[in-house]
């Protein structure tokens, strides 16, 4: 006997499994703005770099499905503008000497 889908059972439910990846990325993300207003910037900025390449990764690998609003464009698009966004932050934080 096969069970009726999750998303006619418990659509809530299944609606908010459905954004757990960008709900992952936007916690990763207040993380590093937390860090960037407590002082810290170049760290807190490499950290919302890194989210947004995994952002891109979780879009790579992902289904569809499993997405939610993390799936915006086709995934070829997706996954470079996130990756590229996250890896020039990242670098540029990086880069800026101490003063």
């Amino acid at each position: 006997m096969a069970r009726t889908p999750l998303y006619t059972r418990r659509p809530v439910l299944a609606g908010v499994l459905r954004q757990l990846p960008l709900t992952a990325v936007l916690v990763v993300v207040a993380v590093g703005l937390l860090m960037v207003t407590a002082g810290n910037w170049r760290r807190g900025l490499v950290v919302v770099g890194l989210a947004l390449v995994g952002a891109g990764v979780l879009r790579m690998l992902l289904p569809v499905r499993r997405l939610g609003f993390l799936a915006v464009r086709s995934t070829t698009t997706d996954v470079v503008l996130t990756t590229s966004a996250g890896l020039t932050l990242a670098l540029v934080a990086l880069a800026i000497p101490q003063g």
